[in-house]
């Protein structure tokens, strides 16, 4: 989870939040939301995770769904999930709702 944190930050994504959803599903263990102002500044975000993560875990996601659009990327890596929107589309699903009887944690911006 810190990787990806220091990655999203790396970017300068917007709102950072980190859902922990150990009590309330089986299949992950965390979510780690995050947007970018538009879609060249959602995949620079992504690429940035996925460079931090791979340098400091030797970790690579299991699967990327979404970066051709840009909008909404979705990253797998097994215990952690990260989503990465541009803001409309953050605004509009509003995941942080969806999970709202998560804990929540606001990293320190870098």
């Amino acid at each position: 989870m810190d990787a990806t944190c220091v990655g999203a930050q790396e970017k300068s994504a917007l709102d950072l939040v980190v859902l922990d959803l150990r009590e309330l599903v089986n299949s992950f263990d965390v979510l780690v939301i995050c947007a970018g102002r538009n879609d060249r500044q959602v995949r620079s975000i992504v690429e940035e995770i996925e460079r931090v993560v791979a340098r400091d875990l030797g970790e690579r996601p299991l699967r990327v769904e979404g970066l051709a659009e840009g909008q909404w990327v979705a990253m797998d890596f097994g215990d952690v999930i990260v989503h990465v929107f541009d803001e409309e589309t953050r605004s509009y699903y509003d995941l942080e709702h969806l999970w709202n009887a998560a804990a929540v944690l606001r990293p320190q911006t870098t």
